[in-house]
């Protein structure tokens, strides 16, 4: 899921669950958690040649993820940062959540590819209603608009566990400050808002669920 300017052709079936433009893969080379990997992409789902610039300043900024416990990649695409969490936490469970099915069926390949059996790729439904993550990763999907975008975020945010984190990369021109502002106001009594880094014309935003006064 997209929040990096990218050419028009294709850009809708980012968000379709099945794209309607050709699927042939291919293999890549990237960076993933420190090891020069190969992985399978295809057109029809984000960055289908590379790792996104956003998703290269989030993997930068955010610190090594919890050990356990449940995280989430939410809008997955082929599967960079979920694959990360999964290499860096192979004890966690990782579900990388993305309504693309193809983007679905790129990140299971690619978890075998790289072995990360803890890689789960789902639907958003298939993740269980009482699953509390410790952790959340996301480079958003800007472009679906801001009414669903704040209705996605007000869906999974809520579900970081005490003191969990969740890591945001958006493009400062596409509204990453108004974005953080509405963050704080609508998740004032749940979690504290902060900018944790900033590169490259992105800007990375913390959430922190509170503790338990």
């Amino acid at each position: 899921m997209p929040n990096e300017a990218e050419p028009a052709a294709g850009a809708a079936h980012y968000f379709d669950r099945r794209p309607a433009v050709g699927g042939e893969r291919v293999v890549v080379p990237v960076r993933l958690a420190g090891r020069d990997v190969d992985v399978v992409t295809a057109p029809g789902v984000f960055s289908g040649d590379r790792v996104d610039l956003g998703t290269r300043v989030l993997l930068r900024e955010a610190p090594r993820p919890p050990s356990s416990g449940d995280l989430l990649d939410l809008g997955s695409g082929w599967g960079p940062l979920a694959l990360t969490l999964g290499m860096l936490s192979p004890l966690a469970t990782v579900w990388a959540v993305d309504v693309n099915e193809r983007a679905l069926d790129l990140t299971r390949e690619n978890a075998r590819r790289l072995r990360t059996p803890n890689v789960r790729a789902v639907r958003p439904e298939e993740v269980p209603q009482d699953v509390a993550f410790a952790a959340i990763w996301s480079n958003p999907p800007i472009r679906i608009g801001k009414a669903a975008l704040h209705a996605l975020l007000l869906q999974w945010l809520p579900r970081l566990r005490a003191g969990g984190e969740a890591y945001l990369v958006v493009q400062r021109h596409l509204g990453a400050d108004s974005l953080h502002a509405w963050l704080v106001a609508a998740l004032d009594e749940h979690a504290v808002v902060e900018r944790a880094g900033s590169a490259k014309g992105y800007r990375v935003l913390r959430v922190t669920a509170r503790t338990a006064a």
